[in-house]
């Protein structure tokens, strides 16, 4: 059973390569076309609220051309760039996007100071971008950032601050992120209050547990739409497990680095959660329809009953 899962994966994951690598040499003006086609389609229904992208690659795409890490970090940089701006567009109101785990820690002290570096350095270039304000951004950094380095920190501090007024659209970068500590830490949070008498432990419920999840004493973030992870995994890796799995939200993964993550694999996985949607929706008014039948037969034979009697 299990290498037959397993197969299962390796062929998925396959045929998404080789998608992608055909898609790699479609003419220019070619892939220009479809991505207006798609752009079209995705603007007619209604867009995610909230998208999470778990974006993963980095370190296999610099890999690939025989360079350090810290190749991929910056070419992946760029991308998230632009998925703010296609997000944006499209009037995505949140987005998070996963940039340290803790169990990122565990890499090389270089590796993480040169991310830590890039990190900080994008963090002061939004504060300063004319675009930021333009489109009213809000950024918050969510997950343990007291274990970050002190300047990094003071970055974030900054341009929370500089953004703290904006509600337009929503940037929550997870740094120092784990989705199972964020939990116990809103639990350990909540007895506290409890055990001091500022919450009544009969109105604790879930909004409650939202409410003192990342970021800490902030705006709660909504239930996730959609999530997204490039890189080939098949996998959530521990993000943001209340806010995604208690909403039962759309899943996108593709076969891409996040450094190759293209626009049409961006509206491609908007695509996805709009045609999960509709069919929720079709199965919600099929549903409504057997019942209303079968209530139909019921009274019908209700009244030949009472007919008879």
């Amino acid at each position: 059973m299990r290498q037959d899962s397993a197969f299962t994966h390796i062929n998925y994951n396959f045929k998404y390569k080789v998608v992608f690598c055909i898609l790699k040499h479609i003419p220019p003006v070619v892939y220009r076309g479809y991505e207006r086609l798609l752009t079209q389609e995705v603007k007619n229904s209604r867009v995610p609220n909230h998208v999470a992208i778990i974006m993963d690659g980095n370190r296999r795409y610099a890999k690939r051309f025989g360079q350090l890490s810290s190749f991929g970090h910056i070419k992946g940089a760029g991308v998230t760039e632009r998925v703010m701006e296609w997000a944006c567009e499209l009037g995505i109101e949140h987005l998070t996007i996963y940039a340290f785990s803790t169990e990122n820690f565990s890499r090389s002290d270089d590796e993480k100071d040169r991310l830590f570096d890039l990190i900080r350095v994008k963090f002061d270039k939004i504060g300063e971008d004319e675009r930021t304000h333009e489109r009213k951004m809000r950024v918050h950094a969510i997950g343990d950032v007291h274990c970050l380095p002190e300047s990094l920190q003071q970055s974030i501090r900054n341009v929370e601050f500089v953004t703290s007024k904006y509600d337009k659209f929503n940037l929550n970068v997870a740094l120092a992120y784990g989705g199972r500590q964020e939990i116990v830490l809103a639990v350990q949070e909540i007895a506290a209050k409890v055990k001091n008498g500022e919450i009544n432990i009969d109105d604790i419920n879930e909004e409650t547990i939202s409410d003192h999840l990342y970021p800490t004493g902030k705006t709660a973030i909504p239930d996730v739409d959609l999530i997204i992870r490039t890189g080939g995994d098949e996998r959530v890796s521990n993000f943001l497990p209340w806010q995604a799995n208690g909403n039962e939200c759309a899943s996108y993964f593709c076969a891409p680095f996040w450094p190759e993550f293209r626009k049409v694999d961006f509206l491609r996985s908007i695509r996805t959660y709009q045609t999960r949607t509709e069919e929720k929706k079709e199965h919600a008014t099929l549903r409504a329809a057997h019942f209303l039948k079968a209530l139909g037969k019921a009274e019908i034979e209700e009244v030949k009953h009472h007919s008879k009697n």
